[in-house]
This record gives structure tokens, sequence and C-alpha cells, in this order.
């Protein structure tokens, strides 16, 4: 067997698999983050221009929200391969555009998510409101109506006594040569006469009433189907109209007893019932920390997405950048096994090294490489540790080595066997 068909000898063992399946998981959660980052900008982007909308011309409003996630996206893609230390003014001005663009985005997002999580409360307030209004009308027409009824009681008794009085001759009016006569008289038929047109009175009184009082059950029934009817606009347009002959009866009432009875409330329309919330700068002064929190939450994940998109490595390495990796790490000396549990190595050159002048320009490139990539993490600015996507590598590398000696010295031991 010639020496070069050894030296191209490659195993396919558990740790290139590993190592293949490791990267492959890598490389596809990193395609799989750009679609992501690009739904969470355009629904970032949705609710921003909704709120946007609302005090701009709709055309600008788009124009400035892909402006808005545009900004957010780039700068957070930025800051990920930035260091402030190298460029601190470049580095404080992203930070400051980011800034500003994500407060723009979560201010006019939060219009959004408050008219989504604030409709049912919006429904029960208006509904708290009708109520509200209706039972206020109602009460100050059920205290006159008492205030009626009781006068109208008390003109009966009265009005009792009298005929009673009238009838036996003891009424105060009844003069002298008439008084202790009992009968029915002159002073009987005229007492009796108010008499009855008080009990009419009275009897068309409390029918009228009883009748008020249906139409208002009728009222409060219509109002609370507002709550669980499945047809609100039916269910309004039956309230409004209870409420309607409502009004219709105690107007009627009013010139029965003479007197002015409370004004009706001027009830909301269908269409302001049922309108939907209208973004305003209002809405801050009745804040919604849920509604805050889902307007940050997703630009959040866009920051956060959009940052690892560019901090994670890029992909697994090709078979000469492997070569070249392994040869380069080879060069360094000083290896350790830190406290967590990993093979950690010194990048800064030795004294030796130092005296001289080795140039480590290959070595230290390789170790930028697998920074980049992931195989390596910085402790501090002097040492590394390998990730365990490198473990693998490195063994299958090592293996290929050993195999190669091996067959080399099979080889000769095989030749000087011939010789």
């Amino acid at each position: 067997m010639k020496t070069s068909e050894f030296s191209k000898i490659r195993t396919s063992g558990v740790g290139y698999f590993i190592n293949s399946v490791q990267t492959l998981f890598v490389g596809l959660l990193r395609i799989w983050t750009i679609p992501i980052v690009l739904m969470l900008s355009v629904a970032s982007g949705f609710t921003t221009y909704y709120g946007l909308s609302h005090f701009i011309t709709p055309w600008i409003a788009l124009i400035i929200t892909i402006a808005i996630q545009s900004i957010i996206v780039i700068c957070s893609l930025e800051i990920a391969g930035m260091h402030w230390q190298a460029n601190r003014f470049r580095y404080f001005s992203v930070v400051c555009s980011l800034l500003v663009a994500l407060t723009a985005s979560v201010s006019f997002s939060y219009f959004k998510f408050y008219e989504i999580s604030q409709k049912d409360t919006l429904h029960i307030n208006r509904l708290n409101q009708i109520r509200t209004d209706v039972k206020s009308y109602v009460d100050r027409v059920l205290v006159i109506k008492g205030e009626v009824l009781k006068q109208q009681r008390a003109d009966m008794e009265k009005a009792t006594l009298d005929v009673q009085q009238a009838y036996f001759g003891t009424h105060a009016q009844i003069v002298d040569g008439y008084k202790h006569q009992v009968g029915e008289g002159p002073f009987w038929k005229h007492y009796n006469q108010i008499y009855q047109e008080k009990k009419q009175q009275q009897a068309k009184f409390e029918q009228d009433f009883s009748e008020l009082d249906k139409d208002i059950q009728k009222l409060q029934v219509s109002i609370n189907a507002l709550d669980v009817t499945t047809n609100i606009e039916s269910a309004y347009s039956a309230m409004l109209e209870n409420f309607q002959n409502v009004q219709l009866k105690i107007n009627l009432l009013s010139g029965n007893i003479g007197q002015s009875l409370p004004e009706a409330p001027l009830l909301m329309t269908y269409k302001q019932f049922t309108a939907d919330v209208q973004p305003s700068f209002a809405m801050w002064s009745d804040f919604s920390l849920f509604a805050f929190l889902c307007a940050a939450m997703v630009e959040f994940f866009t920051v956060l997405l959009s940052y690892r998109l560019e901090f994670t490595a890029p992909g697994p390495l090709t078979a000469e950048e492997e070569d070249l990796v392994f040869e380069c790490l080879r060069q360094f000396t000083e290896f350790r096994i830190n406290k967590n549990d990993e093979l950690e190595m010194t990048i800064e050159k030795s004294e030796i090294e130092r005296a001289r002048r080795y140039s480590d320009w290959s070595r230290m490139f390789a170790v930028g490489l697998l920074l980049s990539r992931g195989f390596l993490r910085k402790i501090d600015d002097k040492t590394v540790e390998f990730a365990p996507n490198l473990y693998p590598l490195i063994a299958e590398k090592m293996s290929d080595k050993i195999n190669k000696l091996k067959a080399e010295s099979n080889i000769a031991r095989q030749a000087g066997a011939d010789e």
C-alpha cells in the first residue's frame, strides 16, 4: 500500500457525526432565525403603523414604520458586531438610534394592544354607563312617584273622612242648623262627589304607575340582555325602544300630576355603543401595563433575535479550515482544565516567544476564526476555552494523525522485513 493512500484515510467516526449534527442544528437555527425576525418586524410594523396612521397621513405613516423597523434590525445587528471600546462615539450613536426607534415603535404599538386588551372593558364601561344613567333617571322618577302616591293616599283619607262627617252631620263646614242630621244631604253629596273624583284619580294613578313599573322592568331586562346577547344590534334597538316607552309614560304622568319630572338622559347611539377605541394620547392617562408589555415584548424578541443572528456562529468549518485550525492550535503550549471542566488555553505569547520575536499571526487568526464561528469561548483577554462542538473535531483530527503514523510505521516495518 502506498503512503499517499494512507494519507487519504479519513474515518467517518462518531466525533465527526456528532460535530456534523451539532453544526447542522446551529445552522438550521440560524436560518430559521431570519424568517422569525422578518415576521416579528412585520407584526411590530403593523401595530406601529396602526397607531401612527391615526395621527398622520397613512402613506407617510407607512414610510416611517418601515424606517423604524429597519433601524431596529440594523442597529441590533451592528451592536452585535461592535465593541464599545473600539469606537465609543459610533457605539453610543447606534445605541441611541436603537432606543429612539424602540421608543417610537413601542409607543405607537401600545395603541393597538390597548384597543385589543380594553375591548371587553370598554364594552362593560359603556354598558355600566347606560345602567347608571337609566338607574339615576328611574330612581328620581320613583321618588316622585312615591311622593305622589303618598299625597294621593292622604287626600283620599281626608276625602273619606269628609264624607263620613258630612253623612253624620259632624263636618266643620256644616252650619249649625244642619249639624247632627244623619243622611245623604246636600253636604254629603258635595263631599261624596269629591271623594269619588279622588278615588278615580287614585285608581288612574295606580294604573299608570303600574304600567310604568312594567315598562321599567322591561327596560332593565333589555339592558341586562346587552351583556349576553349575540345580536347586539337588535338587543340595543329593543333597549332604546323600551327606554322611549318609559320616557313617554313619564312625560304623560308629568302632565297628569301637574309637576315637572326629571329630564331623561341622552343615551348613546348604537354606533357609539359599538365604536372601537380611537387611539389618542389620552390612553396614557389610563395606562394599561398588559398592553405596554405586549408591545414591548414584540420589540424585545426582534432585537434579541437580530442580535443573536449576528452574534452566533455562521456555520461549520470546511475541510481546509479544519486542517488550518488544527495545525495552528498545535502551536499553543499552555493548556489547562478550568473550573467549567473545559479545556482552556492561553493565547498570549510566552516569554520565550517574545524574546525570540515569534510571529503568532497564523495561530491568532485561527483563534479569531474559531471565536467568530462559536467553536471557542473567550474567558478574558489572555485565555479562551473550547466549546463542546470543538472537541469532536480535534479528536477526529488527532485520530487521523495517529492512524497515519501507525500506517507509516507498518509500511516502514514491512519494508524492513522485505529487505
